[in-house]
């Protein structure tokens, strides 16, 4: 697989990146990854899962998929939501993961590259309605790794359940750890 060599050789050789996951991949799942400081998480986070030979999907506003960046976006893993006010974006994610075989949506819970310790909870109720485990991967800059060694399964508890989410990444750095609240 030519382009898992090349993603590969940049994430490892070029960018000086690792990655240590230890958590199964699912058929069907959501990555809940953070901190999100940067655009370069993104650029990372791509590369990296291109790396180990799997894909990720992520949502973006349905605006931006126009041609011919719709066909870039959608070959990225991009998948278009109507983020209007009559559309659920958790009923639409929870269609979408049903009616695939094997799915992983990467969401980054904090909805913003800026520091704010009020998480969006979007990614909690599709995957509790979706009933799919949420696997939680750390970006760190500090040590150039990405870490998953820990599963959610949502409980229905939101309270409790976020804060074991949020308290799990306490120990990772961004690369503007500025922007970073729990």
């Amino acid at each position: 697989m030519l382009g898992q060599k090349i993603a590969s050789f940049i994430y490892k050789r070029i960018l000086g990146w690792k990655y240590d996951i230890k958590t199964p991949d699912f058929d069907k799942y959501i990555i809940c990854a953070a901190p999100h400081t940067s655009n370069w998480d993104f650029i990372i986070g791509k590369l990296f899962y291109k790396a180990i030979g799997r894909k990720t999907y992520f949502m973006m506003k349905s605006d931006w998929f126009f041609f011919p960046f719709g066909l870039v976006f959608r070959w990225m893993g991009g998948i278009p939501v109507n983020r209007g006010k009559r559309n659920s974006l958790v009923e639409q994610m929870v269609e979408k993961i049903s009616q695939a075989d094997k799915i992983t949506l990467a969401i980054t819970p904090e909805g913003t590259r800026s520091a704010n310790p009020n998480w969006k909870k979007g990614f909690y109720y599709i995957a509790m309605n979706a009933g799919i485990p949420i696997a939680l991967y750390g970006i760190d800059y500090k040590s150039k790794t990405i870490v998953s060694d820990k599963v959610i399964y949502p409980s229905g508890d939101l309270e409790k359940d976020m804060t074991e989410i949020k308290q799990y990444f306490t120990r990772f750095h961004g690369k503007h750890p500025e922007n970073f609240a729990i």
